[in-house]
């Protein structure tokens, strides 16, 4: 019986991440994927524009 009990937690951790994995792929597209795909885009805009605004007042940058 110690082969059973060895073999439960890597069989169970197997089970938990195939079934994350598929969790994934299936919400993955679908009619939200423009409004999370725009919130993405939306995200990098404020990102590169900060970034930008950062290195046209930081007097130490080259």
């Amino acid at each position: 019986m110690d082969y059973v009990s060895a073999l439960l937690p890597p069989v169970v951790m197997a089970a938990f991440f195939t079934g994350l994995v598929v969790t994934i792929v299936k919400s993955q597209g679908g009619p939200n994927k423009s409004k999370e795909d725009a919130a993405v885009d939306a995200a990098m805009a404020r990102a590169d524009a900060a970034q930008q605004q950062s290195r046209t007042t930081d007097p130490h940058s080259a």
